[in-house]
């Protein structure tokens, strides 16, 4: 549904930051599926467990907050930001995550996110990254702005 050019025009995230490559699913309102191919080329893996390459739990969080970024300012009908000309909104917290399986190298992560409510300018998530069909991490993500 979306290509990593399109995220890039709706995210303020740029390179090497932006780390979602395709939304393939939106949801309006209810949620929506990202992914992100995870190749040897990431800077990351020069220093993280160098020989036995792992994605850093904190970037898995980030592809998830980037995932709701991006499918929750899409509006369907006219392809427009929903939230455009407002502040973005910012990662205010991260509840009950779980790394359940490492990610490495190769890898193809698929991230799905629902909202659980909104809140004024708040907007709470659930987000589940899977690699093969398999639960790799899931936990709760709240936005503010």
């Amino acid at each position: 549904m979306l290509t990593a050019n399109q995220i890039a025009a709706r995210l303020p995230h740029k390179y090497p930051m932006l780390l979602v490559d395709r939304i393939l699913h939106i949801e309006q309102g209810i949620g929506g599926t990202g992914l992100k191919n995870v190749t040897m080329n990431e800077s990351y893996f020069e220093g993280h467990f160098p020989g036995e390459p792992v994605m850093p739990g904190v970037l898995v969080i980030e592809c998830m907050a980037q995932t709701a970024a991006a499918v929750f300012s899409y509006n369907r009908e006219d392809g427009s930001q929903t939230n455009s000309g407002k502040r973005p909104r910012y990662l205010a917290r991260i509840q009950s995550m779980k790394f359940r399986k490492k990610i490495i190298p190769g890898d193809q992560l698929i991230i799905e996110v629902r909202m659980i409510k909104q809140f004024g300018p708040m907007l709470k998530i659930f987000a589940e990254a899977q690699v093969h069909g398999e639960v790799v991490a899931s936990g709760s993500l709240t936005f503010s702005g």
